[in-house]
């Protein structure tokens, strides 16, 4: 079981099954959205249940998926594809310690051009 919350603990969560590994996305619209890169990882939404979620919001990024954030503090947790029963959940969100490691580097085709990836971890283009 893991738990998480915004930075103002308005919106809190608890995930009560498994988490994929996570990985760090670069396109431009997580930029954008968290100020850099940002990891998540995923679960099934079954797997997602909420202690406080008051300011909770979503918005409509594309038309294929929505962002979920804390209206309060402006705290991006959530990413989720409108057709999908899974939602990704901000890795910085999640009380530490998590126990998960990064595994890849997503959408490296739109990072930013003022960082490099210096890992050896996998690079995906999109």
């Amino acid at each position: 079981m893991q738990t998480g919350s915004c930075l103002c603990g308005a919106v809190a969560f608890t995930i009560d099954g498994e988490l994929s590994p996570p990985s760090a996305c670069h396109c431009g619209q997580c930029r954008k959205q968290s100020g850099h890169v940002w990891s998540s990882t995923w679960t099934h939404q079954d797997n997602l249940s909420f202690t406080a979620s008051d300011t909770l919001t979503w918005f409509r990024a594309s038309d294929t998926a929505h962002r979920g954030f804390c209206r309060s503090c402006g705290s991006f947790l959530f990413w989720q594809h409108n057709d999908e029963d899974t939602i990704s959940i901000s890795m910085g969100a999640f009380d530490t310690p998590t126990g998960l490691q990064l595994a890849q580097h997503i959408f490296v085709a739109d990072k930013g051009d003022y960082y490099d990836i210096t890992d050896d971890l996998p690079q995906r283009a999109q």
